[in-house]
């Protein structure tokens, strides 16, 4: 995520290739080869969007939205602002309600920081974390409050097959000057129980690296990472749990304080082979339906004590790639997304977003989605850079746009068809976090700045394909 260094202030932008967004196959099996199309607005999804009155959100006719949460304007239950940088996001339904916990993107400078609350606090110098809103089923807020403090640039993460929210800290930030223990580590968060949420317990057996965001198999506990980071680029990880471990709420808290945790489990980093060829970064792919097969290799040390993960491995050991972002579980398998490469930074070819799927049956990565390089992205007639997705119970995904011009929430279609679900009016700030409820019925999702949390409504439907 990280929107301050993105391309608006560090990239060219080149028109070669001149597509809006590239697509083949299915987003929900295996996609087979097949010739890529360029995709225009309002060929699938829900509608054209209709520009709205208060300047805030245009959505397809017929949906509407409500404000849920806003930074610096709304308050907590402890009296203080809502933080700012809502982020990575999930919707949790138990007993006592509907919860969202949400990530706030804090590095140092926002105004509005997470309150360092007493006993919620990881280290008092960052401020980071999260808050829990609680919602009514119609997605009105009905309180907000802290449920992790003192971490730092807290991005995307994932929920878990136990109803948590693993937070991820996008940072390599080493403890010194305010900051008084070390970070770049995962967090569990629980939606109701804050007992739960005392005394914050870093996931260390997960590594220390520029976390973005992770998906969860519901069947082994295996837990699945992107890294958002460059020179060298970032890498897939997979976490394999110990024999005799089982999931659920606690346990990954338990397993990390036991003897050993810092290390417990395998921590491992990607490698894709087109057959015996290794793959040495994933914009390689430019077809949608590439598929390669997938080795895991161990990291040597993934606390990062001297060196960071990612550069602990030569030429032709792993596979990268630039700007690793939003991850999902769904499908019997982990999606996760690209947001962007260019020969600037030394990709092999340029996009503006890729969508891969790895099948852990198969051991297979496929590169389910492509947005081609946006020509004019000021023009609101094209899509780049996804960052944060879900799975739709519709059909499809939905991608958190996080590129240069106008942003949207972009969804694509069972066919692979794009369509704009959502256009930030007001400025041109990302979306971030979204996520649906358990009925299905209202879909969650933030534009970070200044700071909006939407619950949005409507006819909702499999989408035009």
């Amino acid at each position: 995520m990280s929107a301050p260094l993105s391309r608006r202030t560090f990239l060219h932008r080149s028109t070669a290739g001149g597509l809006g967004l590239a697509l083949a196959g299915s987003v929900e099996a295996i996609a087979g080869p097949g010739p890529a199309r360029a995709a225009t607005r309002g060929e699938a999804g829900y509608g054209p969007l209709v520009p709205d009155p208060a300047g805030l959100l245009a959505l397809p006719a017929g949906f509407s939205y409500t404000l849920v949460a806003e930074s610096g304007r709304t308050l907590l239950d402890s009296g203080e602002p809502t933080p700012s940088d809502p982020d990575g996001m999930a919707c949790f339904t138990g007993r006592n309600g509907t919860a969202l916990v949400c990530n706030h993107e804090i590095g140092g400078s926002e105004p509005y920081r997470v309150p360092a609350l007493p006993g919620l606090t990881y280290d008092p110098g960052a401020g980071g974390g999260t808050t829990t809103i609680e919602v009514s089923r119609r997605g009105a807020r009905l309180r907000e409050y802290v449920s992790l403090a003192g971490t730092h640039n807290n991005c995307a993460g994932g929920r878990t097959p136990w109803n948590t929210w693993l937070t991820c800290e996008e940072t390599e930030q080493r403890a010194g000057g305010a900051f008084q223990r070390d970070h770049g580590y995962v967090f569990e968060v629980d939606a109701f129980d804050q007992r739960a949420n005392q005394d914050p317990v870093p996931l260390k057996f997960l590594g220390r690296y520029s976390h973005e965001a992770v998906a969860v198999d519901p069947r082994t506990s295996a837990i699945y990472l992107t890294e958002d980071a460059n020179t060298p680029h970032g890498l897939y990880f997979r976490w394999t749990p110990p024999s005799g471990f089982r999931g659920g709420k606690g346990a990954l808290r338990a397993l990390a304080t036991a003897p050993g945790g810092d290390t417990a489990g395998r921590f491992q980093a990607m490698s894709c082979y087109d057959g015996s060829r290794q793959i040495a970064d994933l914009s390689q792919a430019t077809a949608p339906g590439t598929r390669y097969g997938v080795r895991w290799v161990d990291v040597p040390d993934r606390d990062a004590r001297t060196v960071s993960v990612r550069s602990q491995f030569a030429e032709g050991q792993v596979t990268r790639s630039r700007k690793l972002e939003g991850a999902y579980w769904g499908d019997g398998g982990a999606y996760f997304v690209a947001s962007y490469a260019r020969a600037a930074d030394g990709s092999l070819n340029e996009h503006d977003g890729q969508v891969w799927f790895y099948d852990p049956h198969a051991r297979t990565v496929t590169l389910k989605t492509v947005f081609g390089l946006n020509p004019d992205p000021a023009q609101d007639t094209a899509f780049d850079g996804p960052d944060n997705i879900t799975v739709s119970p519709y059909g499809g995904v939905i991608l958190a746009e996080d590129g240069e011009g106008v942003s949207h929430l972009v969804g694509v279609t069972r066919r692979g068809t794009p369509y704009p679900l959502a256009r930030n009016e007001l400025n041109e700030s990302e979306f971030t976090g979204p996520t649906f409820d358990a009925g299905g019925s209202t879909l969650y999702a933030c534009v970070q700045s200044p700071g909006h949390v939407f619950a949005v409504t409507g006819p909702w439907r499999r989408p035009h394909e």
